[in-house]
């Protein structure tokens, strides 16, 4: 699990790398989703924002410009869910898996090393090298199934 301080010093190392201007804004969403133990779409972003950091002016163009951004440099991850759009997570915590539910969009990582160790043993059959993977099941939860 990287700390969050070094989550945002990579965020400014990356910005400089690629010539762009470092912005409080991009720091405050990152922030978010580091500190945050959900799933996230642009939305709660923004809602969270106004709530805790009424005197910055971040649009919600400007969110999804920088949920973008942090995804293509690799330091969040999305769910896509379709019409309903994607949920972000930071990539401060190690590999793991989603468990989707299909009525409420509940959301339940887990991590289980026998699947892992059948998909490395599928990949090795098939001549493939895993450089990185995602599993989402979708389904429906235990709540959603006793209503």
């Amino acid at each position: 699990m990287k700390n969050s301080d070094l989550i945002i010093d990579e965020l400014k190392g990356i910005i400089k790398a690629k010539g762009m201007k470092y912005t409080e804004q991009r720091a405050i969403i990152l922030q978010i989703l580091v500190q945050c133990n959900d799933h996230l779409n642009a939305e709660d972003i923004h809602s969270i924002i106004q709530k805790k950091h009424p005197n910055q002016n971040v649009g919600i163009a400007t969110i999804y410009r920088t949920l973008n951004f942090l995804e293509e440099v690799e330091l969040i991850t999305s769910l896509s869910f379709g019409k309903d759009g994607k949920k972000y997570e930071s990539n401060k915590d190690e590999h793991h898996d989603h468990l989707i539910c299909t009525d409420c969009g509940k959301i339940v990582e887990f991590l289980d090393d026998d699947i892992e160790k059948r998909q490395e043993n599928i990949a090795f059959d098939n001549g493939f090298v895993i450089t990185n993977h995602s599993m989402q099941i979708y389904g429906i939860c235990q709540t959603c199934q006793d209503k």
